[in-house]
């Protein structure tokens, strides 16, 4: 099995999820320093936040935000019940544009992947469609563009949008296009609002690895899916296998339909 990506730095902090820790917007020291104890108050471990390239990340590769951060406390009704976050894309988002860079574009499989991820999405019946671009009539857009290392990371909707950049790992382009078609497709999901499906405990999926946190607002099970996670149960199980397929599971489908 094979991590999503490596972790550079540790720091303080809490919530938002993804899979890797290069890329993101740098964050002024005070804004990191609410985000992280807005993440905190929120009920994440502070031994699960990282501060990396001046960005706070959660879960070892979720981007968090400032505004995501405060909405994240704000109150939801909680479901005991695959997992998700707070916050989703709304519905007034009915195309969402997916824009490669060219560095991105210049990787052969990393862009072959992006297609089948897409048509991964587009093959549901949702309240929103994908489309690569650079197209027209998009109501919200996400960049794909290139990290180090064989994974990628992302983060979670907010105000509706969903998270505006997925970073995929140059190293994919060693793999396979179905495990490039995965990790697309798994980063994609945390940017609509996935959880990792075993975030309460990555040594499922990982080899190792604990608890991501769940602070009940910011992991909320999603009905009708399992609540426990197995070996290739999920395209949003933490770390990736070199024989995956890219395609969804039936838990997946549940998930994915329930939301959207």
């Amino acid at each position: 099995m094979f991590k999503r990506a490596a972790v550079l730095a540790v720091s303080c902090g809490a919530l938002m999820v993804g899979c890797g820790t290069e890329g993101g917007e740098a964050q002024a020291p005070s804004e990191n320093d609410e985000i992280v104890a807005n993440l905190v108050e929120a009920g994440f471990p502070s031994n699960d936040i990282m501060v990396v390239d001046g960005a706070v990340y959660v879960g070892r590769d979720a981007h968090v935000t400032l505004e995501a951060s405060r909405e994240m406390l704000q109150p939801v009704p909680f479901s005991p019940e695959q997992y998700r976050t707070t916050n989703l894309v709304a519905a007034s988002k009915t195309k969402i544009c997916i824009n490669p860079t060219a560095s991105f574009n210049s990787y052969s499989r990393l862009s072959q992947g992006l297609d089948l991820a897409i048509a991964n999405y587009n093959g549901q019946s949702l309240t929103f469609k994908m489309a690569r671009g650079p197209t027209t009539g998009c109501s919200a857009n996400i960049t794909a563009t290139t990290m180090s290392g064989a994974g990628g990371s992302a983060g979670f909707p907010s105000g509706g949008n969903p998270y505006g950049t997925i970073n995929i790992g140059t190293g994919l382009q060693s793999y396979s296009v179905d495990v490039n078609e995965h990790v697309i497709t798994h980063e994609l999901g945390h940017a609509i609002g996935f959880r990792h499906s075993d975030y309460y405990n990555r040594s499922i999926s990982c080899g190792s690895g604990g608890n991501e946190g769940a602070a009940g607002v910011g992991a909320i099970h999603i009905a009708n899916t399992p609540t426990t996670a197995t070996v290739g149960g999920s395209i949003m199980n933490s770390c990736f296998r070199s024989t995956e397929t890219g395609e969804w599971t039936s838990s997946d489908l549940t998930a994915l339909n329930a939301l959207y």
